[in-house]
């Protein structure tokens, strides 16, 4: 595929994730028992190819908050902690590093990478998003059972949505299963 190419199918994506996000997920009725809301645009950030250039990932990651925190205007929140998921991405990926590294395709693909390995990440990465977002949010530790609670139900509910985004929507591949 053509660079021109991958750049115009990301920014299909960048517009479908963000744009589904604004218009579908963060309407208020999709809200899990008045705790648990669905960050489905963090998966143009987790989904990104594993050999996207760090700086590319922290540009993409306060282009992609900065969107919704322009339509929902939030002041900053969602660009603060998908630029925090950016700058860490590369952290996790090398922690969960395979014994035989990456190749150059490799993805973040459930069906190519594993199970587990795609849940530890989605795990991290989601739960450190949620935590930056809600706390920042709150302003405070003030409430912190209140926020915790917010986070682990938020990150049952987004990690859901993207395992099913990966399961739909991903290629099946021969992988490490």
């Amino acid at each position: 595929m053509s660079v021109v190419g991958v750049i115009l199918g990301q920014l299909l994506r960048f517009a479908l994730y963000v744009g589904l996000y604004v218009l579908l997920f963060d309407n208020g009725s999709l809200v899990l028992f008045g705790l648990g809301w669905n960050f489905f645009y963090l998966g143009f950030l987790l989904f990104l190819p594993i050999q996207t250039p760090v700086a590319l990932q922290l540009l993409l990651g306060f282009a992609v908050g900065f969107s919704v925190d322009i339509a929902h205007d939030t002041g900053g929140l969602h660009a603060a902690a998908a630029v925090l998921l950016a700058y860490l991405r590369p952290y996790v990926l090398r922690l969960l590093t395979p014994r035989d590294g990456y190749d150059a395709q490799d993805t973040v693909n459930v069906h190519q990478m594993g199970w587990q390995w795609f849940m530890v990440y989605l795990a991290l990465l989601v739960t450190i998003h949620h935590l930056a977002f809600f706390f920042l949010e709150l302003g405070s530790f003030q409430h912190p059972l209140l926020t915790l609670g917010r986070v682990g139900v938020s990150l049952a509910y987004t990690s859901v949505v993207m395992l099913i985004v990966q399961l739909l929507f991903f290629p099946v591949r021969r992988g490490r299963g």
